[in-house]
């Protein structure tokens, strides 16, 4: 015969269902399928999401590819449901080596930066490739321009492009964990010649970064943390931190294309990508948090810029929240002391 549980054991039951509950009640992933809000990539070809950029002709979409020897592809990913809606295969670029960053210029081309070098600086250049942002959303080949690239200070990883929205002058943030360097491109790049990049500005550990639609804010992230820099006239001003949410492998960043919000997105296969609300930025469509509040459990604060601090309570793909933990706690907690207190009077 099974023995009856202690009177704490059968207590327990109860609480453990609870919890399984309210965690199958709190998908990863918003229900209501709206655009820009925290979303999981469900393609499984892409399990090494190194860059994100927010389409300007498709709303609610964002442009990614892998690293590491996957091939000439970009992926279109909705954010309303994570799956992909157009795989774009590059020709014309030879074989891409380390694919590390997106970002798309004024003219609405998307530029991708073969610009890893895991070997810290063994390669005597890098490639960047452009193509037009495809306006109809569909599996196509494209033929995209290529450009050669070296630094005026020698060869180093990188793993950050950045385009300038206004000026469409090209910027490399170099990955150093002694700190890196923020590289200016040349006014306008060159096919079929070397493009020299020259050192601007100093920045910390970068894996990705990105400009606000209004060029005048550069955010960087590392893997912990991320910044966000007053820009003009081509350099870094005041900084200030932002609250990043803590992924498995933290390696882009993009603002939405309204500017409203910060997109972070991690690598591994189904990872997630987290919206971080900038205060006094539009709503997501369709409704979305209030002004100044976090989509997905990360804070914000502070006037008109995301907010400071780091982390804020998300685990590995910003599944989940430190706020959510707490209820659940106050939840099973208050069951428990109501059941003890049901048995005694029993």
């Amino acid at each position: 015969m099974r023995p009856y549980p202690s009177r704490p054991a059968r207590l327990a039951v109860p609480a453990a269902a609870l919890l399984l509950l309210l965690g199958a009640a709190c998908p990863a992933v918003a229900a209501d399928g709206d655009p820009d809000r925290d979303f999981t990539i469900e393609d499984s070809r892409i399990t090494e999401s190194s860059g994100l950029a927010a389409s300007r002709l498709h709303p609610g979409v964002y442009w990614t590819h892998n690293d590491s020897d996957d091939g000439p592809y970009v992926f279109a990913v909705d954010s309303r449901t994570g799956k992909t809606v157009a795989t774009i295969t590059m020709r014309g670029v030879g074989e891409p080596r380390d694919v590390e960053g997106i970002s798309i210029g004024p003219d609405g081309d998307i530029y991708v930066g073969d610009i890893g070098d895991n070997l810290d600086g063994t390669w005597s250049h890098v490639w960047i490739y452009r193509f037009p942002e495809p306006k109809v959303l569909r599996d196509a080949t494209v033929t995209a321009t290529q450009y050669d690239v070296k630094y005026a200070d020698g060869a180093r990883n990188a793993e950050a492009l950045m385009v300038h929205p206004t000026t469409g002058r090209v910027y490399i943030a170099s990955k150093n964990e002694d700190g890196g360097g923020l590289y200016e491109g040349p006014a306008k790049l060159t096919p079929g010649a070397t493009n020299t990049f020259r050192r601007v500005g100093e920045v910390p550990w970068v894996t990705d970064g990105a400009f606000s639609p209004d060029g005048g804010s550069l955010v960087l992230r590392s893997y912990f943390s991320a910044r966000v820099y007053d820009f003009e006239d081509g350099r870094l001003g005041e900084s200030r931190s932002v609250a990043a949410p803590f992924q498995r492998q933290a390696e882009s960043v993009t603002y939405t294309a309204d500017g409203s919000a910060l997109m972070f997105g991690s690598e591994g296969a189904g990872s997630g990508v987290v919206r971080v609300e900038i205060e006094g930025g539009a709503k997501p469509s369709g409704g979305g948090e209030e002004k100044g509040k976090p989509s997905g459990g990360s804070g914000s604060s502070g006037s008109g810029t995301p907010s400071s601090g780091a982390g804020d309570g998300q685990d590995g793909d910003g599944k989940g929240s430190v706020g959510l933990g707490a209820v659940i706690i106050v939840g099973v907690g208050a069951l428990w002391f109501a059941l003890r207190r049901k048995r005694g009077q029993g």
